[in-house]
């Protein structure tokens, strides 16, 4: 077990370095582009030159990576050119956000799914599964802007129950959060309830699933100890994998809500041409990337013992 967790970090460690040298390059191998964008498109020549050696942007460009991928480690992401502030301290409490919003979506989904999944899964044809699989394509094919306005019409302009916007300037508030999270998990929880929903009629119609129940054990407890650990195991990996989704997938929802998060303050900086803002953000996907693939590798041999065997 130990092993394959370590021949998986270190597989995840060099996409990062690889992923990471790519990045900087895009975004900071044009020196003179840089300042451009920096600075702005109307700065002249000599102040972008003396801006570039005043920066360390003259040293030879493996240096600079090295410089660059040390202080990022350390929390030093530049300064932020749109909001006048360290792009470090601009971007924590929004991640805050994210996470929460996020931690918030993901468990109602995976809460969600699992109950309709299994629900679906053993009674495969019946009408209680065409009702599920036919309610989990059609949340999974209405995008998120649409679910959203569908939502504030009812609830907002309809109803009168819930505010519009999650901006929070009277403070966090549970009743802002209601609307983000309900349409995210409105798109999100079909595909998973549909994966799970496959996993386990596989599972329900497997040979030792058949020796249980002649065995005359109760349904329910073949259900939980012997079916349902088996059937997990496609929609968890989905499901972590899913977390980065979380993260870069948001943006739609919290522009949307003028939800102060990091997907919001992306969009922001794209709109902008915040160049350390966007650049910072990138990597932060990236990690996010590779440690649910990380988490999604080690959860997977921790279900399926012929791979820690193997």
């Amino acid at each position: 077990m130990l092993a394959i967790a370590a021949r998986r970090l270190v597989s995840m460690l060099l996409i990062m370095f690889v992923i990471s040298v790519l990045l900087f390059l895009f975004f900071e191998g044009d020196k003179l582009n840089l300042a451009a964008r920096v600075l702005g498109p109307y700065s002249p020549m000599t102040g972008r030159l003396a801006w570039l050696e005043h920066n360390g942007y003259n040293r030879p460009l493996i240096t600079r990576y090295l410089a660059w991928i040390y202080g990022f480690m350390r929390g030093d992401w530049n300064q932020s050119a749109q909001f006048d502030a360290p792009v470090f301290d601009f971007l924590l409490p929004r991640l805050k956000n994210t996470a929460i919003l996020g931690a918030c979506v993901f468990v109602l989904t995976v809460a969600i799914s699992l109950v309709l999944g299994v629900f679906s899964g053993i009674a495969e044809a019946s009408k209680r599964d065409r009702a599920i699989t036919v309610i989990s394509v059609l949340t999974t094919s209405v995008p998120e802007f649409a679910s959203a306005t569908f939502l504030v019409a009812i609830f907002v302009y309809w109803l009168d129950w819930l505010p519009g916007s999650s901006s929070f300037n009277n403070g966090f508030s549970w009743r802002e959060m209601i609307l983000p999270v309900a349409t995210l998990v409105i798109y999100n929880f079909g595909y998973y309830t549909r994966m799970t929903r496959a996993s386990m009629a596989e599972v329900m119609n497997s040979q030792y699933i058949r020796t249980a129940v002649l065995k005359g054990l109760p349904y329910h407890q073949v259900i939980i100890r012997h079916a349902l650990r088996n059937a997990l195991i496609a929609p968890f990996t989905v499901m972590i994998l899913q977390l980065n989704y979380l993260l870069s997938g948001v943006v739609v929802t919290e522009v949307f809500f003028a939800y102060d998060g990091y997907g919001k303050a992306l969009y922001d900086a794209a709109m902008f041409g915040d160049v350390y803002l966007i650049l910072a953000g990138a990597m932060i996907a990236v990690v996010v990337a590779v440690v649910s693939q990380f988490i999604s590798d080690v959860g997977y041999t921790q279900l399926n013992p012929r791979i820690r065997f193997s």
